[in-house]
C-alpha cells in the first residue's frame, strides 16, 4: 500500500470515529412531552469580516447588499436558495408592481431592457424573464464586492445583551457563525427578528388566516400570438380591459372541466413562446410552520400540472401548452411582521401619511388575496389608498438594537403590508436600510441613532441610474 492511500485510510478512520464520538454525546431523554435529545456543545470560529449581513436574498435583500456595498461597507449576503432574487426568481413571480420609483428600480428595469429580457412599456406593471433576473442579479452584487453565500440558511442569532451582532448559519459547509456591525433581515418571513426576539405579528389576527401562497410556473406554448385574449400584456393602468383576460382564462379552465382554487388565473408574457402562470391558491398556511408550506408546495405543484394538462386537452390554441418548470419556493404573501420603532397601519395608509423620514412613498392598493375560495379572488377591504410614507422608523426592529429589516416583514398591520408588500416597494425599503446600514457600521453607531438626512444623501453614490 502507497503512502497516500495509508493517509487517506487514517483521515477516514478518524473521521468515522469523530462522528462516533458526537453520536454518543448526543443523548436520548424522556420528557412528558416526548422523547428529546440533549446536543453537545460546539465552539464555532466567528467570522468577522463583515461591516452589513444581510440575511435573505430577495428583491429587498439583494437591493440593501448592493447598496451597502456600493456605500463602501464589506457585505455578506446569506441566501437559502440556489440563487438571488427569492420571489422574482426562486417563486417565479415574474411580475414588477409598483415599481415607478427612482433608484435601483429604475436602474434594474433599465439593464433588464438591455438584455431584452423585459415585456411591457415603462417601468411599471411589466414582465420579465426569471433566468435573466439571476444572472444580472449576480453580476451586479459580484461587481459591487458583495460576497454571496447560496445554500445557506440562518439558523441561530449572535446577541451582546439587547443588540444582535451576528448569526449563525446551517449549509452544507456545516455550522457557521457569522459577526457584523448591523444585521438586516430580508427574510420575507422576519426569521431573523423572531429568532432574535423582536416582537412579531402574523396574519389577521396574529394566526391564519393568512394571505394564500400560490405556486407559480413557466410554460410554453406553440404561439402565444393565439392565446393572446388570455394573457396579461403590459398595457398598465391606461388598459380599459386590464382584466379581461383572466376572465377569459378561467372560462376556459371550467370549459376543460378545471375549477382553479384561484379565481383570477393569470398570465404573463416573457418570451417567445414562454409565459408565465400564477394559477393557484393556498389558503390558511402559516408561512412558518415547513410542514403546512411542504404540504401547500405539494398540492399547489399538482395542480398546476392538472390545470395546465386540463387546458391542453382542449386543443386548438391549447395544444401544445406545457409546464416547463415550477417554482423552486412556493410564494408566499404573508408570514411574520416584524415590531419597529413606528408601525404601519391602516389610518395612514387611508389618510396618505406623510413623515420626515420618509424611505418610500407607496401607492399600491390593499391587495388582500382571498381568504377562502368562496370570496372573490382579492379585496382592497374597503379601504382606498392615498400615497403614503414609509419611514424609517419602520425598517429598525424595536426590541433588539443593530437590527434592520426590508420588504414585507417591516413593521405594519394586516391591511397595511397588504399594500406595501410589492417589490417596487421592497426595492426602496432595501435601499434605505442598506445606507442606513453602512453608515451606522462606518460610525459606529446603532442603525436609530443614523437620522434618515445622512443616509438620503448617500444615495447618489448607490444609484447607477
Amino acid at each position: 500500500m502507497d503512502s497516500s492511500a495509508s493517509s487517506r485510510r487514517r483521515f477516514l478512520s478518524s473521521s468515522f470515529l469523530g462522528l462516533g464520538a458526537l453520536g454518543a454525546l448526543t443523548r436520548l431523554d424522556a420528557a412528558e412531552t416526548g422523547p428529546t435529545i440533549t446536543e453537545p456543545a460546539r465552539a464555532l470560529p466567528v467570522d468577522d469580516w463583515a461591516d452589513v449581513i444581510v440575511c435573505g436574498a430577495g428583491p429587498a435583500g439583494v437591493t440593501a447588499a448592493l447598496a451597502a456595498a456600493r456605500a463602501g461597507a464589506k457585505v455578506r449576503l446569506l441566501e437559502t436558495h440556489g440563487s438571488l432574487g427569492g420571489v422574482w426568481t426562486s417563486s417565479l413571480l415574474g411580475y414588477l408592481l409598483d415599481f415607478d420609483k427612482p433608484g435601483f428600480n429604475q436602474e434594474l428595469v433599465r439593464r433588464l431592457r438591455e438584455r431584452d429580457a423585459i415585456n411591457g412599456r415603462g417601468v411599471n406593471e411589466i414582465s420579465y424573464h426569471p433566468e435573466e433576473m439571476k444572472l444580472l442579479l449576480e453580476e451586479l452584487c459580484l461587481a459591487a464586492g458583495v460576497r454571496i453565500h447560496l445554500h445557506t440558511r440562518v439558523a441561530a442569532v449572535l446577541k451582546d445583551g439587547r443588540r444582535l451582532v451576528g448569526v449563525v448559519t446551517e449549509s452544507k459547509s456545516g455550522r457557521q457563525a457569522w459577526r457584523g456591525r448591523t444585521i438586516i433581515d430580508t427574510t420575507g418571513d422576519g426569521d431573523v427578528g423572531a429568532l432574535a426576539g423582536n416582537g412579531f405579528e402574523l396574519g389577521v389576527d396574529n394566526s391564519c388566516p393568512c394571505q394564500p401562497m400560490s405556486m407559480c410556473a413557466l410554460l410554453t406554448c406553440d404561439d402565444v400570438a393565439a392565446l393572446d385574449a388570455f394573457v396579461r400584456f403590459g398595457d398598465g393602468y391606461e388598459n380599459p380591459d386590464r382584466y379581461g383576460h383572466k376572465k377569459r382564462l378561467l372560462a376556459e379552465m371550467r370549459r376543460a372541466g378545471s375549477d382553479p382554487s384561484y379565481q383570477a388565473p393569470t398570465f404573463f408574457p416573457v418570451r417567445g413562446n414562454l409565459i408565465l402562470a400564477m394559477l393557484n391558491h393556498e389558503y390558511g398556511v402559516n408561512a412558518t410552520d415547513a410542514e403546512a408550506v411542504t404540504a401547500a408546495t405539494l398540492r399547489a405543484r399538482a395542480e398546476v400540472n392538472s390545470l395546465v394538462r386540463a387546458l391542453r386537452s382542449l386543443g386548438g390554441p391549447w395544444k401544445g401548452v406545457q409546464v416547463v418548470a415550477t417554482a423552486e419556493q412556493i410564494g408566499v404573501r404573508d408570514g411574520r411582521r416584524l415590531a419597529g420603532r413606528y408601525t404601519v397601519v391602516k389610518d395612514d395608509v387611508a389618510s396618505g401619511a406623510r413623515h420626515d423620514d420618509a424611505v418610500v412613498r407607496a401607492k399600491f392598493s390593499v391587495d388582500v388575496h382571498a381568504l377562502t375560495k368562496e370570496k372573490s379572488a382579492y379585496s382592497n377591504m374597503g379601504v382606498k389608498v392615498k400615497p403614503y410614507d414609509i419611514p424609517l422608523r419602520a425598517l429598525i426592529a424595536r426590541d433588539v438594537d443593530g437590527l434592520m429589516m426590508a420588504g414585507r416583514c417591516i413593521s405594519g398591520d394586516f391591511i397595511a403590508h397588504a399594500s406595501y408588500r410589492v417589490t417596487g416597494n421592497a426595492v426602496a425599503m432595501g435601499e434605505a436600510a442598506g445606507v442606513t446600514s453602512a453608515l451606522a457600521a462606518s460610525s459606529k453607531r446603532l442603525p436609530h441613532e443614523v437620522a434618515w438626512s445622512e443616509a438620503a444623501a448617500l444615495l447618489p453614490k448607490v444609484r447607477q441610474g
